[in-house]
């Protein structure tokens, strides 16, 4: 866009490390964030790297951190943890601890900790005591110019959803979904980049076919959450578990229902959609911009357009977008020039005249960004007689997008535009999330 005032609140430019946008911490938490800067400042003898560490991921979870990034330069190691999908500075260690921190998360990774020159993958868990809580960490050490570069995935479910319910669709949307759920064969599959809730979308509808009657099985890179009741395998490179060849083992295990984490290769696609075929419900995550794109990703993956056309039931296209600080939410009418500039982004038919939408001015609840937590946009691609003659026709996503829609498909950028009319987040987080 021009010069205008729509622009995303926090930007990253490439090779620039993001100025943090947490001032300071909630107050909750503020003799923990005093603690441990009180500890990277004392010389390294006198620290307790454990107590660091174990801090550290106190604090991250207290903070609603999924990842904890901890970056080597020349003179420092800074700890950036992921809030509501945008990293943050938090913490600035002596690089003198970056090697005896780096040390402390091997061993509880099971790590090698005299390689040093070699990626490593791991993964342990963490009790915290305030709230009693148990979570896992997944692990990735890469070696950098200045060191070895960590990064933590904290899988810590403190969502509460149980639910389709619970998940932010329409009511439109969300009946297209429960038809193809209570359909007793075929495929749902969801789409969109890293860290857009593909997974929590397809666990929260596991959760709701999970019962006696059923039995469920996934394989997982990784698993992320347990589910009880399900029988859950973890994808192996040791032991050349792959998703192909757990595919294959779990059809020979009786399911009802299968999951399979990501279809990624030609294998993988083939063997899904002839266990969609032949009477079992699948689910699965594909990475494709929207919903649309994933029908054509099928077929340039090999598999025939009449088997795609008849066993997918819906493709759920989604990102995750920030919602605005309910603390301290404020409406914003917009200029004529940021009104013009939105002309650019958004149709016409869609944008009307609106000019009043919500910001948050910034409090201590949310950290002084205006934003809290974080919900979905979607849409969702139900399986028609038109689009199946279009699959038929080998036909491009661009003309399926377009026969979707005139079926009645919201687009992601309808449903983002629609949420941030009724004041659960801002205009500029909704096109910064949808044209990413």
């Amino acid at each position: 866009m021009k010069d205008t005032k729509i622009k995303p609140k926090i930007t990253e430019s490439p090779g620039e490390i993001t100025k943090s946008k947490i001032t300071e911490p909630p107050a909750g938490i503020k003799e923990l964030y005093e603690r441990i800067q009180q500890m990277v400042n004392l010389p390294e003898p006198e620290v307790s790297i454990i107590e660091l560490v174990d801090d550290l991921f106190t604090y991250a979870f207290l903070m609603r951190a999924s990842d904890v990034h901890l970056e080597p330069f020349e003179d420092k190691l800074l700890v950036r943890m992921r809030i509501d999908g945008i990293l943050n500075d938090i913490f600035t260690v002596p690089v003198a601890m970056h090697s005896s921190i780096i040390t402390r998360i091997k061993v509880l990774a099971g790590m090698r900790t005299d390689e040093h020159q070699a990626a490593q993958d791991g993964r342990f868990k963490v009790k915290i005591a305030k709230p009693e809580r148990e979570f896992d960490v997944r692990v990735s050490m890469v070696p950098t110019y200045y060191g070895e570069n960590g990064i933590m995935r904290l899988l810590a479910e403190q969502t509460t959803i149980n639910s389709l319910d619970d998940l932010a669709f329409t009511d439109d949307d969300r009946k297209k979904i429960r038809r193809a759920v209570q359909t007793p064969y075929g495929m749902i599959l969801a789409t969109g980049p890293t860290g857009s809730g593909k997974t929590t979308t397809l666990y929260t509808i596991l959760k709701e076919l999970n019962t006696r009657e059923v039995s469920i099985i996934t394989i997982e890179d990784p698993i992320e959450y347990s589910l009880e009741g399900v029988d859950q395998i973890q994808v192996s490179t040791r032991t050349g578990l792959t998703f192909a060849d757990g595919l294959r083992s779990i059809l020979r295990q009786d399911p009802d229902i299968i999951m399979v984490g990501e279809i990624r290769d030609e294998e993988t696609a083939s063997i899904a959609v002839n266990a969609a075929l032949t009477g079992h419900k699948l689910l699965s995550t594909i990475h494709t911009n929207d919903a649309a794109t994933t029908l054509p990703r099928l077929l340039d993956m090999k598999i025939e357009p009449f088997l795609v056309a008849s066993t997918i039931n819906v493709a759920i296209g989604q990102r995750l977008i920030r919602m605005i600080c309910e603390n301290c939410k404020e409406p914003r009418k917009i200029t004529d020039a940021e009104f013009e500039a939105l002309k650019e982004n958004i149709p016409a038919k869609l944008l009307d005249d609106h000019h009043d939408f919500f910001q948050g001015k910034g409090c201590p609840v949310c950290n002084t960004t205006g934003y809290r937590g974080r919900m979905g946009i979607y849409e969702i691609l139900e399986m028609t007689d038109a689009i199946r003659e279009a699959i038929m026709r080998r036909a491009d996503a661009g003309e399926i997008k377009k026969i979707a829609m005139a079926a009645g498909m919201t687009t992601l950028l309808e449903d983002g535009f629609s949420k941030a009319v009724k004041g659960l987040t801002t205009i500029e987080e909704v096109l910064r999330v949808v044209h990413e």
